[in-house]
């Protein structure tokens, strides 16, 4: 199916004003890629018929079908292995000192898509069980897909997906298999992880600020003003002296004065109270 200029302007107009990610024309043959299964699938005949539909807001359903599409839901199990080491070896040992007193992390694991990250993050609490008796760890994933939110709240992949960056003895001892449709993550990792659908341009999700936010490779898609407009709600999100963990291809420099970058760990970036704070020390 080919796309005519004016339904890619007007499908793009339409994702950018759901998402506030940004469907430039470089990227506009994302469009007859993904969606035209997509519209065949739903006797949908053309793109201009498609981006009629949307424009006259004649089928909500068929909008928020056609974003989770569009949207880009590519992740693994413990993406980017280095990471995890950081997050495993660096982070979770200076919060846990930090936090001897009360013994609560918050992690929000943000645009998790189908929840692999979230999920990789309980494997580091599961693992190391007795280190963590008696704390009350909480980990939210979260996304705009409904989809993505969907599969990640069932916990259920395919042999593919875990076989993407999932080690064989993780996967032994954390998921359960399911007859001709994969594993399923046991109890002890669900009973750490909630999902919500979310939208990052929106307020931070409610119940407290967070002690570690995973937020990476979201802001490659998002104009200057959106990606500013994004850090300032997830600084509001983060607790004073907690990290903030982006993508190895972004920076929060540039884009928000609440953040400055930690000298000791590449791209992990703490809010300028708390390096004013560690300055003063």
């Amino acid at each position: 199916m080919e796309v005519s200029p004016r339904a890619a302007m007007i499908i793009a107009s339409l994702f950018e004003k759901a998402t506030g990610q940004v469907l430039s024309q470089e990227r506009f043959w994302r469009i007859g890629t993904t969606l035209t299964p997509f519209c065949r699938a739903r006797g949908i005949d053309s793109f201009d018929q498609l981006a009629l539909t949307l424009e006259r807001s004649a089928d909500p359903e068929l909008s928020l079908d056609m974003i989770d599409a569009l949207l880009n839901n590519e992740t693994s199990f413990f993406r980017d292995a280095m990471v995890f080491s950081l997050v495993a070896d660096q982070i979770l040992p200076q919060l846990a000192a930090s936090r001897q007193r009360e013994k609560r992390l918050r992690l929000w694991s943000a645009a998790c898509s189908t929840g692999q990250e979230a999920y990789s993050l309980a494997m580091l609490f599961a693992d190391q069980g007795k280190r963590w008796d008696g704390w009350k760890i909480e980990i939210l994933g979260s996304d705009i897909s409904r989809s993505a939110i969907q599969q990640a709240r069932g916990a259920l992949y395919t042999q593919f997906e875990v076989q993407r960056g999932l080690p064989i003895r993780q996967l032994i001892a954390w998921f359960d298999p399911v007859l001709d449709q994969g594993w399923r993550a046991k109890p002890a990792l669900t009973s750490l992880v909630t999902f919500m659908r979310h939208n990052l341009l929106g307020p931070p999700p409610a119940g407290g600020r967070f002690d570690l936010i995973l937020c990476r490779n979201a802001l490659l898609y998002f104009s200057p003003e959106r990606r500013h407009q994004m850090l300032e709600g997830l600084s509001l999100a983060l607790a004073s002296d907690g990290a903030l963990l982006l993508g190895a291809g972004e920076t929060a420099l540039g884009s928000s004065s609440r953040f400055v970058s930690d000298p000791k760990a590449q791209t992990v970036y703490r809010s300028t109270a708390y390096a004013g704070l560690s300055d003063a020390a």
